[in-house]
């Protein structure tokens, strides 16, 4: 007769529209034709075809407002086995110092200190604005997840109102250098 109580928190946010932050990051990497995959994915190819990703929507509930928020995934095959779990990250507290690689499973430590090492990938890292950046190998392919700190969208109840915080062509443009260098590097591996 009631619901159960798990099944209410696992219900959507009351607003939350499936689809349509993606319409937004869709304008934002404007020159990447997408194509829609479920009501809160998307797939973007490149021209040339070198860089095919997906965008999926996470959705966080808080007390009368919700966050939409996007992840990247990027899937590249791996020539490796056994589980691998890598996050980075950028240090320093303040000011940006550089980036930590922490291997979390797996034996990764050569693919770790190339991630370190790599001058192109630091570069297109360093300005980027992630929250966070996950790369797994599950079963015979990396799977790249990466959330932007933009591409977002943040719902409020009471006060209404509905802001996307988009995408800048900056930060586009270094998104793209990420996971044009991550695909490169995890081919090797």
């Amino acid at each position: 007769m009631f619901p159960s109580l798990s099944e209410y928190w696992r219900r959507p946010p009351a607003g939350y529209r499936p689809g349509a932050t993606l319409m937004h990051v869709q304008r934002d990497l404007r020159n990447l034709p997408g194509e829609p995959l479920d009501g809160a994915a998307m797939r973007f190819r490149s021209a040339d075809g070198a860089l095919d990703f997906e965008v999926r929507e996470v959705v966080q509930a808080q007390f009368l407002m919700h966050l939409v928020r996007t992840e990247f995934v990027l899937r590249v095959p791996s020539s490796g086995a056994g589980p691998v779990r890598i996050e980075l990250n950028h240090r320093g507290a303040i000011r940006r110092q550089g980036i930590a690689c922490k291997v979390r499973a797996g034996d990764a430590g050569a693919l770790a200190s190339r991630l370190q090492d790599d001058p192109r990938l630091l570069a297109a890292l360093m300005p980027l604005d992630f929250k966070r950046l996950r790369i797994d190998r599950e079963g015979s392919q990396w799977v790249v997840r990466l959330e932007h700190m933009g591409a977002s969208e943040v719902v409020n109840r009471m006060p209404a109102f509905r802001r996307y915080i988009r995408l800048t062509a900056e930060q586009r443009q270094h998104l793209l250098q990420v996971l044009r260098g991550l695909r490169e590097l995890l081919v090797e591996y």
